[in-house]
């Protein structure tokens, strides 16, 4: 009798650490991607990066230029994705040529005048075309009335920022003259990071 109900209780161990092991390996279903970050861009290294990476984190969206009276912003976005990093906040930047021709270089030249000049260590992609009808899709996003009436609407210059919830949605959008480490700007990303 004592064999059968050690036999029985080893079973009852057995198939509870194997119902443990089987629940561990079995994937929960992930959250769906919100729109805003269901965009794979390429880095200016050339990879494929899926935005869908930054869901869950406070995200800045700049569109950039070396070669504008803002390009100094890097300095203060930069500071700004120093200091908030740690905290979820992720900046992405987004080179464009659209306004003036102010980013005329190649990805490689743009990667090495960010770093040279400002430090940049937040992401950085591909240039891109931000305005009119070839803009390409984030930015297409971005701007549409139907995905926040507030804040839509054809970017104006370089150093545009959108800063989008841990949800995934468009909370804010800054113009260029707005810096990275105003108020503005600084009460918006510490709101968001709050929640």
């Amino acid at each position: 009798m004592r064999t059968v109900v050690q036999a029985a209780v080893a079973a009852v161990v057995l198939i509870g650490a194997f119902m443990v092991a089987y629940a561990q390996d079995v994937k929960k279903p992930d959250k769906p991607v919100p729109p805003a970050l269901n965009f794979t861009m390429k880095s200016l290294t050339g990879e494929d990066v899926p935005l869908s990476k930054y869901q869950g984190k406070v995200v800045l969206i700049v569109n950039t230029a070396s070669k504008c009276g803002y390009t100094p912003q890097y300095e203060g976005l930069e500071a700004l994705y120093k200091k908030y990093q740690e905290k979820g906040l992720v900046l992405l930047g987004f080179p464009s040529n659209d306004f003036g021709s102010q980013e005329p270089g190649t990805d490689k030249e743009i990667a090495e005048f960010c770093k040279a000049n400002y430090g940049v260590t937040f992401p950085m992609f591909s240039k891109v075309v931000v305005k009119d009808d070839s803009k390409v899709p984030l930015y297409k996003y971005l701007t549409d009335e139907k995905n926040d009436s507030q804040k839509y609407g054809e970017i104006k210059w370089n150093f545009e920022k959108f800063l989008i919830s841990k949800d995934g949605k468009i909370v804010s959008r800054f113009r260029s003259a707005v810096t990275p480490q105003s108020d503005e700007v600084v009460k918006a990303v510490e709101a968001e990071l709050a929640k």
